[in-house]
């Protein structure tokens, strides 16, 4: 799991945040609520979170807390690849 966690946060720092130090980005800081994600960003990521780990989302994982932060997309992550 820590390895998706570092996976995802190297893009969200990479492509979302350029610039930023990843000590200002915890696990569990909210992506949405706290304006990180916008819907265009939002969108890139789940793209690269399909192609990275070989999995699709759906429009309602897309829109649930499961992309909320980068402790709760790791989640997803494990439990999408689980469950086959």
């Amino acid at each position: 799991m820590e390895d998706i966690k570092g996976k995802v946060k190297d893009f969200i720092l990479t492509h979302v945040l350029p610039g930023e130090s990843p000590a200002n980005l915890r696990d569990d800081t909210p992506l949405r609520s706290n304006g990180i994600l916008d819907s265009i960003s939002t969108l890139r990521l789940i793209q690269f979170v399909e192609a990275q780990f070989e999995i699709e989302v759906s429009i309602g994982d897309a829109n649930s807390s499961s992309f909320n932060s980068i402790d709760s997309i790791a989640a997803y992550v494990v439990a999408k690849k689980a469950a086959g």
